[in-house]
């Protein structure tokens, strides 16, 4: 059962309420809850529960959660210039993606307003060097950058990246992550979704929430997982290997079917 609460809704607002609201059987609203979504025009539309959408493991529409924290992805020149002509990335342990990889090798983040040590490197070497940061960890650095799905660097804001080899200035490339799946191209027709599509998310619990709009990606090499940056995770109390119930795709809910 989830208890909602007007102040779980205005936490909402800045992503976007769905309309209309899914309640499954066992929500309880407080009636400030109920004035709160009247006033803005939201819908009640009761639910099965979510036990309804898992029929099976090869059809429970459900994802796993996979937290992440502030990193950074370098191109090969940018490698060479923290660390040395003709230097490698050294891999620590495999990221959940295949061939991905956590590196032994961290950088120091500067900004106009401070700095923060130790941000891990993820590999392997990619064409263009992005920072990727939560809106806590940007206030620290004293830049403002824009929610984006990675790799959409354009008109981002630039930093500072410290090795013990050099720096190199980035004229842009910090981002915040926007919240995203990747699938494989079986998971893709399983989930009957394409690339570009968006997912609505729901957890249930002590902090349930609802994420309305999670971008689909999809490869045919990728693994299931969804993304989020610490800021969401702890929001939420998410960790991990958590699981997100998925109850609509394309601002529309699914049916108890999950069609």
């Amino acid at each position: 059962m989830a208890f909602i609460t007007e102040a779980t809704l205005r936490a909402m607002l800045r992503t976007g309420i769905p309309n209309p609201y899914p309640l499954h059987e066992n929500d309880k609203l407080t009636p400030a809850a109920v004035d709160f979504l009247k006033g803005r025009g939201i819908k009640l539309e009761p639910c099965k529960s979510p036990d309804s959408f898992s029929r099976g493991p090869e059809n429970r529409l459900v994802i796993p959660v996979g937290v992440s924290n502030r990193h950074v992805h370098l191109s090969p020149e940018d490698v060479e210039q923290l660390f040395g002509p003709d230097y490698q990335l050294t891999p620590m342990r495999p990221l959940s993606q295949p061939g991905q990889f956590a590196a032994e090798e961290t950088v120091t983040l500067l900004g106009p307003k401070g700095l923060i040590r130790g941000v891990r490197i993820l590999g392997p070497a990619r064409g263009a060097s992005q920072v990727e940061i939560s809106k806590t960890d940007g206030y620290q650095l004293g830049v403002h950058p824009p929610i984006r799905l990675s790799g959409s660097i354009d008109g981002t804001p630039g930093i500072t990246l410290i090795g013990p080899a050099g720096c190199v200035v980035l004229k842009q490339g910090v981002i915040v992550a926007k919240r995203h799946v990747h699938m494989s191209s079986d998971d893709a027709a399983a989930f009957d979704v394409k690339q570009g599509d968006s997912l609505i998310l729901r957890l249930s619990g002590e902090r349930s929430i609802i994420f309305p709009d999670v971008a689909v990606r999809i490869d045919p090499a990728f693994a299931l997982d969804l993304h989020i940056d610490q800021d969401e995770a702890n929001a939420a109390n998410l960790r991990t290997g958590d699981e997100m119930e998925v109850i609509g795709k394309n601002g529309k809910l699914l049916s108890s079917t999950g069609r």
